[in-house]
């Protein structure tokens, strides 16, 4: 990634590295001497999916076409445009670790057939992408540039594709010309208050009985509101507050069934497919760091 202006003691570490003619695969290591404030401009697309906690608070805003004022947060995964410059700012230091796929442009608009036009909702959408599919295969671009295997070049572009299939899919459902209406405001708050207390999680009639809806009505309005299914949007609220449990030194066991999970092995095939890793290597992780 192309930093623009970095604080002076924040260090970035490659710590491994895959190329094809379509993307670039990066294993990024972060280590942040204060808050970051960071602004940062690249001339590809840069996906970056968060392996660890994002630091409190992280928020980005788009200063050319924003102003320095507002801000909106950051997901685990978020989107960078080529030559959109992004101003990128956190309430904490220590470190992050990311996996980092840099797309060619030309790639993208052969899929797209077009050139996007960035404004600001697309721009916005782009900071929190919450799609399992493009998640799970930079989850897998992880692994892969660990480890190298047999023909890894080759894997790697095809992974490349499918991104940019994927991202060409999220752009055309959720961002077209004439979207689907969205989910009001309280509704959202309504939901995201309910997914925050701690019991078990809610089936989709309860939230939509909540929020005086069809379930169908629920799903489409949530999909067109956050860019995610409800039911992605309910696991990885579960994942965020069994981090929360698992740094409080609770039980593999006791979280999953307190999160209403069928099993411990439910919740750490879960767990896994959110985060790529288990729930005892995450906790062995965020001890390590605290000490």
């Amino acid at each position: 990634m192309a930093v623009m202006e970095r604080a002076a003691n924040d260090v970035m570490t490659i710590e491994a590295e895959l190329r094809v003619p379509l993307a670039t695969a990066q294993l990024v290591r972060f280590h942040f001497a204060e808050p970051a404030d960071n602004l940062f401009c690249e001339d590809r697309y840069q996906l970056d999916l968060c392996l660890t906690p994002r630091p409190r608070n992280a928020r980005a805003c788009y200063p050319e076409r924003w102003g320095r004022e507002r801000f909106e947060r950051i997901g685990h995964v978020f989107l960078v445009p080529p030559g959109e410059a992004m101003l990128a700012r956190s309430d904490d230091c220590g470190q992050q670790s990311s996996i980092i796929c840099q797309l060619h442009p030309d790639s993208m608009r052969a899929w797209l057939g077009r050139d996007l036009e960035w404004d600001a909702r697309r721009l916005m959408a782009g900071l929190d992408i919450r799609e399992a599919n493009i998640r799970s295969l930079l989850l897998r671009l992880a692994e892969e540039a660990r480890a190298p295997g047999f023909a890894s070049d080759v894997l790697v572009e095809l992974i490349a594709k499918q991104l940019g299939i994927e991202l060409t899919r999220y752009w055309s459902a959720a961002h077209d010309d004439a979207p689907l209406r969205g989910l009001a405001p309280w509704r959202l708050r309504l939901i995201d208050e309910r997914l925050r207390e701690e019991s078990k999680a809610p089936t989709l009639a309860e939230l939509a009985a909540l929020c005086g809806l069809s379930v169908r009505q629920l799903t489409r309005g949530f999909r067109a509101s956050r860019g995610c299914s409800i039911g992605e949007h309910v696991e990885n609220c579960r994942v965020e507050h069994a981090r929360r449990l698992l740094a409080a030194d609770q039980s593999v066991k006791a979280i999953a069934y307190s999160l209403g999970f069928a099993s411990p092995s439910g919740f750490c095939f879960a767990f896994r497919r959110v985060t790529g890793e288990t729930p005892r290597e995450y906790r062995e992780r965020a001890r390590s760091r605290r000490h």
